[in-house]
């Protein structure tokens, strides 16, 4: 991920609206969620929740499927990945020991 990618991104969840979406999404997981149900869960109107999740979408962090007369959203684990890469990549000079609780709860959660 270059550094264009990774300032879309922290501006995308840098909002308080998107990083509650942002994490309603990874906890929905494979499943996703629809507007509907991200502006219920979050007590937002759904004309807020689309035009967040437009941001979130362009910023490549998430992504929607058409189902019918919904969309359903769900995380890009690649990107999401890529983001975390770009952050740890050189984590305490090197030295991947120090960061290792958090990459291993990283990567035990993301799996």
């Amino acid at each position: 991920m270059d550094t264009v990618t990774a300032v879309r991104c922290f501006q995308a969840i840098g909002q308080a609206h998107r990083l509650e979406m942002f994490q309603q999404l990874a906890q929905a997981g494979d499943h996703g969620m629809t507007a509907g149900l991200i502006a219920e869960s979050l007590d937002l109107a759904p004309s807020q929740v689309s035009f967040h999740l437009k941001e979130l979408e362009a910023s490549g962090l998430c992504f929607g499927e058409r189902e019918g007369r919904f969309i359903r959203y769900r995380i890009a684990p690649k990107a999401v990945r890529e983001l975390l890469e770009f952050l740890l990549a050189d984590c305490c000079q090197g030295r991947r020991d120090l960061c290792s609780p958090a990459l291993l709860q990283i990567n035990t959660s993301c799996q």
